[in-house]
């Protein structure tokens, strides 16, 4: 019998071993690749077909994630509400989103329903007709929704640290004005689909309880399609920063809070110190027990939350700081992020806060990879950065293994405040 007066050891997270379980692949006859995780305790599944159709391939402004978001809004033989009214009819959920490189079509159903529901994929990859109307409503929508977040100061501050970062030519900078949806056509939208859909290069990612037929399935509804017959990477974008690193934007003269991103350009996953700045990252600002969390937010009060991060691109990196505090005080938030940056070049790193950082992120692992779709999903970023297991594996074993003077030694080579960018929107 248990003895229920004796607590059970506490184990640290680092103890545990992660596995990732891998993918079934396989290719349909055109080319497609299917990489399949089969798991999970309910009968759901996931499915993505991941296009190289971001904004990266478009060659004007709001093409490509307009082209995303109107392909499911009406096909030759279905209109918008025909298309939602027969997802729901399923209990069914289809979405679809468009990043920087690739654009995804994305279905969540029970397993049981999902030969009903591969046809109309199918109709939205090869018969979306973009009707004026439809696109005459997208662009009042878009410009209303632009109109609203352009009085908020966190939204300019994210589009011009970006397009100070990398050029506001850039895919990575750009970002839409309200001519570019006055200035969008059908025959643009349909040429672009044309091209990196229906003809597009394409991967799916499924996960779940996946039916026994789904692999015939896949190959029934996608492997006759023209796809894949153009890789589409050719496309290269010269990145152009901004000279100036300091701005202060007023973008509300009555507005009483601003909103600061300090970030610098920065290495890809494909560099050898990047699983290490991971673990420097979560120290300096990437989680709430973090030095900038517990400097600016519980000590000094300037803001309610204060991150740092990486934006992950496939081409090029960043490492951004981002808050917002009192206008009062935005500059002294800056400068306690500097102070923070000279304390890890030059102070000491305790074995107890190392520790707190090495359970946390192994923590954050063990969730990310509770489920199917947890699991396919850390594998499509992987596959999609040309990446394998190895990499995910050598994370880990780096998470448990750096310590405190190598960590010192990445912050003397990386955080050094004249390599910033530095922008307040107020």
């Amino acid at each position: 019998m248990v003895n229920r007066t004796i607590a059970p050891p506490i184990k640290d997270a680092v103890e545990y071993d992660i596995m990732l379980k891998r993918p079934e692949t396989f290719s349909l006859t055109n080319g497609v690749k299917v990489y399949r995780v089969q798991a999970g305790t309910e009968e759901v599944v996931q499915i993505e077909w991941v296009f190289r159709a971001g904004n990266w391939f478009e060659k004007k402004r709001t093409i490509a994630s307009s082209t995303n978001f109107l392909i499911k809004n009406g096909t030759s033989s279905r209109s918008a509400y025909e298309i939602n009214e027969f997802v729901d009819f399923y209990g069914a959920y289809l979405n679809r989103t468009c990043f920087n490189e690739t654009a995804v079509i994305t279905l969540h159903c029970l397993s049981k329903q999902l030969e009903q529901l591969l046809p109309l994929v199918r109709e939205l990859i090869t018969d979306a007709i973009f009707s004026e109307q439809e696109l005459t409503i997208y662009r009042q929508n878009m410009k209303q929704k632009l109109a609203v977040n352009l009085k908020k100061c966190d939204f300019v501050a994210g589009r011009k640290i970006d397009a100070m970062l990398f050029g506001e030519h850039h895919p990575y900078g750009v970002f839409s004005r309200t001519e570019d949806y006055d200035a969008l056509d059908r025959e643009e939208l349909r040429k672009f689909y044309s091209e990196y859909y229906t003809h597009g290069y394409c991967t799916i990612f499924s996960a779940g309880i996946l039916p026994s037929n789904s692999s015939a399935l896949m190959e029934r509804y996608f492997g006759d399609l023209p796809l894949n017959t153009d890789a589409k990477e050719g496309v290269q974008h010269a990145i152009v920063p901004q000279s100036d690193k300091q701005l202060e934007l007023i973008n509300d003269p009555d507005g009483v809070q601003g909103a600061i991103r300090i970030a610098r350009p920065f290495i890809t996953r494909h560099h050898p110190d990047f699983p290490k700045v991971q673990v420097l990252n979560a120290l300096f600002g990437g989680f709430f027990g973090s030095r900038l969390m517990t400097n600016i937010r519980e000590d000094k009060g300037y803001t309610y939350g204060i991150y740092s991060y990486f934006q992950n691109h496939i081409h090029a990196g960043a490492w951004m700081i981002s808050t917002e505090a009192g206008r009062d005080v935005c500059r002294a938030t800056i400068d306690e992020v500097y102070k923070e940056m000279r304390e890890l070049r030059e102070g000491d790193i305790d074995a107890d806060e190392l520790m707190l950082v090495k359970n946390y992120l192994i923590g954050t692992l063990l969730g990310d990879l509770d489920g199917p779709f947890q699991i396919i999903g850390r594998w499509k970023n992987l596959i999609l950065n040309g990446l394998d297991d190895q990499f995910f594996y050598h994370s880990v074993a780096t998470i448990k293994s750096i310590g405190a003077e190598e960590l010192k030694e990445l912050a003397n080579k990386y955080l050094h405040p004249e390599e910033f960018y530095e922008l307040v929107v107020v």
